[in-house]
């Protein structure tokens, strides 16, 4: 079943791309299908992260061990992002996808919305009303609101118990109701991308295709050496196994472009193929989802070396410094949905004093950009949950260890 299911989502994958080759703007009228797909990953959500998150924290019965593994998941996406966006404009100096390019800028300017300072971003993850941050599906806050409940049924102890089971109930309906979505993935799959590349034609991506091309070939090494040497090294695991068992979710956040929209797969692909234990996956991945934006890191370090050398601008050491820590911290608390990358963008353009107008080179193509930065955004929240995990095993043998000697 599994497997014809990773092969049912190739198919739509390759019959998306033909359909939309050979049919252009018409292949539109299938795009309801991947509508359907999104709203049902949407409905998801909300409730999923929710039990996951209470349900493993409870499953701990320790707050320390909650407190290391926040500690431990922080701090692997900060070390991965710090990475990617070097690497992004290392690669950026190696492709040179901004000289010799022919746009002509239009003269109209991109709308887009400012990002909140860190210290608003840090007190707006604390909800003032944790009902309408479930409303309105805010995940930073839910995870917050998630966490608070955890610990409280942790702390309280027998008396919570009705609580707690509530709660492993739900998060098993979910779950399954996960198995019953991931059945119409590849209809989903096809009427999302299909559009996409009936939209984009050649005309459009010409222009731009050494980016785009750098863009593809950055991701791959990020995904294929960092990510797998990762998984290899903390994680005890074959980079085989690691990417085989991720496909699946690789290509529903290639499709949608959002890593939120994503979590219901990476969870059931972390937990089901790489045996990821639930108490850690449904803490790390959540919250990957939410600060881990290695693909956007790559997507600013390219973005920000093709828009200068447009420009002609030649960036000091310092000036790449400041886009490496800017890019690094400024992926906490970017949301985890299309174009946020964008937001992030103008923070580091304004850093390093390039246009702002910039941004309007690689409007036309951010959506073909964004299935790329997500698809990595998401292999490193599962990179994560491997590490994580076979860190707490870890520990927990030697523990054993100590005891029984």
């Amino acid at each position: 079943m599994r497997k014809n299911l990773i092969w049912q989502i190739l198919i739509a994958f390759v019959l998306a791309i033909i359909s939309g080759v050979i049919f252009g703007d018409k292949i539109a009228v299938v795009a309801p299908l991947g509508d359907l797909f999104l709203r049902l990953i949407k409905f998801i959500i909300v409730p999923l992260i929710l039990s996951t998150i209470i349900v493993g924290i409870t499953s701990t019965e320790d707050v320390q061990k909650l407190g290391r593994l926040g500690g431990k998941t922080v701090a692997y996406y900060l070390l991965t992002s710090l990475i990617a966006i070097s690497l992004g404009l290392f690669m950026g100096s190696i492709f040179k996808p901004g000289l010799e390019t022919d746009i002509k800028l239009s003269g109209e300017k991109v709308e887009v919305q400012e990002s909140e300072g860190v210290i608003d971003t840090i007190l707006n993850i604390v909800p003032t009303n944790p009902i309408e941050s479930l409303v309105t599906g805010d995940i930073l806050q839910i995870i917050f609101f998630a966490i608070f409940i955890g610990i409280g049924i942790t702390l309280v102890g027998k008396k919570a118990d009705p609580v707690k089971h509530f709660f492993e109930g739900f998060a098993e309906i979910m779950y399954k109701i996960t198995g019953i979505v991931m059945a119409v993935a590849p209809i989903g799959i096809y009427g999302l991308l299909a559009p996409v590349i009936g939209e984009y034609g050649a005309h459009v991506l010409l222009p731009l295709f050494k980016l785009i091309i750098a863009m593809l070939i950055t991701c791959l090494i990020h995904i294929g050496v960092i990510y797998s040497v990762a998984v290899k090294t903390w994680g005890n695991m074959s980079p085989i196994t690691f990417i085989k068992g991720m496909l699946p979710a690789a290509m529903v956040a290639f499709s949608t472009s959002s890593s939120s929209g994503t979590l219901p797969v990476t969870m059931k692909c972390v937990e089901d193929d790489l045996k990821v234990s639930k108490d850690v996956s449904s803490f790390v991945l959540p919250l990957g989802a939410t600060i881990n934006m290695d693909g956007t890191a790559i997507y600013q370090g390219l973005t920000v070396m093709f828009i200068a050398q447009y420009y002609g601008v030649d960036l000091t050491l310092s000036q790449l410094g400041i886009v490496a820590l800017i890019a690094t911290f400024a992926s906490i608390g970017t949301a985890g949905v299309p174009g946020a990358g964008m937001i992030m963008l103008t923070m580091v353009l304004t850093a390093v004093n390039l246009p702002l107008e910039g941004i309007a080179l690689v409007a036309g193509i951010d959506r073909i950009l964004d299935m790329m930065r997500t698809t990595v955004n998401i292999v490193g929240d599962a990179s994560a949950s491997v590490v994580v995990d076979a860190s707490e095993k870890r520990r927990a043998y030697k523990e054993e260890r100590v005891l029984a000697g």
